[in-house]
């Protein structure tokens, strides 16, 4: 727990907002995990002791507050995921620290796929900025697109290093022009553009008002009334089965039936409500419906819950309840898919897919086009090579039920795992 949420005060605003979950990512050494550690120093979130222990050479080395792993200690740079958490007055931050080379993509994606906003820093030193129409670096345009596709509710622009440049007012015009007619290209909403230095910590905690041109809020101002990413409560009720509690001993809030757990994916679910179990078929009532505590409670998407039908039916972990009639099962696919593996998308293969908690066996019917991360032109495409985005089409086993991603989050994403390495292969987007 850090000091500024030991002394935040009960009853204040902290434990009525919800927590923010945000990531940093670009491209590397564009200063991520300084940002990270000046926000947490800053805003005195960071033990003593702790900032003892990332002395360098009598100097505070920010960016060892999140590269935990030896090998990141070593190298310099972030490999995996990091999470931090720190608190203000008004608000609880979970910050995940993605990293940039290249070949950590599928880490940067699985922290982006649970995140509510996303930091792309911009290493203005590593830009052509004296130029109005300077090149942003591929990682930059990738990791956007990725925030993008992974429906992350806010994108925030940070151009750090403003401070090593000659002319960071120009610097900063012309970066964030390029920043923006790339967001405009690509269909990006951008929260705000922010000029910041991670090292002296210029706009990160506290406004350094007029520097660069910029009289907008700092980055932490800014992060502390950003929204959270919305359940999918407007969709129809679909829940994965996760867990199936076969007899209770609490009979009396289960009567006696098999409870079945998990976290409700879309809608809202009550007692009373019809329900279809996939791939079975079978239909039953829910009779009674659990929160996390074994209170009667009725439980909105985003949310844990247990839910106990009027009838013994055969359901197991991996199956889906369902709303009747609402979300069609389909066995064949169209979806936007990020490539994480090393070894190239062909054709052909077949894979496991994962959709909720359960398992089935695909098949890559064919590469409809990839991405051009710099020009964004959709090409044409026999395979797709690690870290790219690419449209294909799946061939399912079993049918599964989908709704598109842009819809429901839980219900429009699968992910590819391959059947030998039982590596994850891919991040998959249902498209409409």
């Amino acid at each position: 727990m850090s000091t500024t949420e030991l002394n935040t005060p009960a009853g204040t605003d902290t434990e009525l907002r919800p927590a923010l979950r945000f990531i940093t990512c670009g491209s590397v050494d564009d200063g991520k995990s300084t940002l990270i550690g000046r926000l947490l120093v800053d805003s005195k979130a960071v033990l003593q002791d702790h900032l003892a222990g990332v002395q360098r050479q009598g100097e505070t080395d920010l960016a060892l507050l999140t590269d935990g792993l030896s090998a990141e200690r070593e190298q310099g740079i972030t490999i995996d995921v990091a999470y931090r958490y720190f608190a203000t007055e008004s608000r609880k931050f979970i910050i995940g620290d993605a990293p940039g080379h290249e070949q950590y993509t599928r880490n940067m994606v699985t922290a982006a796929s649970s995140a509510d906003a996303a930091v792309v820093l911009v290493d203005a030193t590593k830009l052509d900025w004296k130029n109005p129409a300077l090149e942003l670096l591929v990682q930059t345009r990738r990791h956007s697109l990725l925030v993008k596709l992974l429906r992350v509710s806010s994108l925030v622009f940070a151009i750090n290093k403003l401070d090593a440049v000659d002319d960071p007012a120009l610097a900063f015009q012309h970066i964030s022009a390029a920043l923006q007619a790339f967001a405009t290209a690509a269909g990006i909403q951008v929260r705000a553009t922010i000029p910041v230095s991670a090292l002296k910590g210029w706009n990160v905690v506290d406004a350094k008002t007029g520097w660069c041109g910029y009289e907008g809020e700092s980055l932490l101002q800014l992060l502390e009334h950003l929204p959270v990413t919305h359940a999918d409560v407007e969709q129809p009720f679909a829940f994965p089965v996760q867990w199936v509690e076969k007899f209770s001993s609490s009979s009396d809030t289960s009567q006696g039936r098999r409870v079945f757990w998990g976290r409700v994916a879309a809608g809202s679910v009550k007692p009373g409500q019809a329900v279809t179990v996939l791939p079975g078929g079978q239909s039953a009532t829910v009779a009674q419906v659990l929160d996390h505590a074994r209170r009667p409670s009725d439980i909105d998407a985003g949310h844990s819950a247990g839910i106990v039908l009027d009838r013994e039916v055969d359901v197991s972990r991996g199956d889906w309840l369902l709303a009747p009639g609402q979300i069609e099962a389909q066995r064949t696919l169209q979806a936007t898919v990020a490539w994480l593996d090393d070894e190239a998308l062909v054709p052909g293969r077949v894979y496991w897919a994962l959709h909720g908690h359960r398992w089935i066996k695909a098949k890559v019917s064919r590469i409809v086009h990839r991405l051009d991360v710099n020009t964004l032109a959709e090409e044409a495409a026999t395979e797709l090579p690690a870290n790219t985005i690419g449209l294909i089409e799946l061939a399912l086993q079993e049918p599964v039920a989908t709704l598109p991603f842009e819809q429901a989050r839980a219900l429009g994403s699968l992910i590819l795992v391959d059947t030998a390495s039982h590596k994850t292969a891919a991040a998959v987007l249902v498209k409409a």
